[in-house]
């Protein structure tokens, strides 16, 4: 006799397939965004001005992103931080480069201020 009770009659769950399936919150993503920081200049992104917008599709997501410079040496780490940001959080990341309107310094958040001038800017 077993002590676990019959759930038979019940129909199966798959939990995986359900969290990958569900809705991701735009703020939730870009949160996460925060922890991806220009390797040049050691700010966040988002306080940077660099996102641009997000787009959320069930747990898909597609960044309109753009960098201080289309010439940047560095958009291959600014992607692998990014992809590791969101990792476990969305199902699927997708960055959408772009260059209109271009970046500017008009861009960075008060918070993205602070934290140049603390480390000597002047912005």
């Amino acid at each position: 006799m077993s002590s676990q009770p019959d759930h038979s009659d019940l129909p199966a769950v798959d939990l995986l397939d359900e969290a990958a399936t569900a809705a991701v919150d735009k703020d939730d993503v870009v949160e996460a965004m925060k922890d991806v920081v220009d390797p040049e200049l050691g700010i966040n992104v988002v306080d940077l001005g660099l996102v641009y917008d997000v787009h959320v599709t069930g747990s898909d997501v597609v960044l309109d992103m753009t960098l201080t410079s289309a010439a940047c040496p560095l958009t291959d780490v600014i992607e692998d931080q990014t992809y590791s940001a969101l990792e476990g959080l969305v199902g699927e990341a997708v960055i959408n480069w772009v260059w209109m309107p271009p970046w500017g310094p008009d861009k960075i958040t008060d918070d993205g201020r602070e934290q140049l001038r603390a480390l000597g800017y002047n912005v």
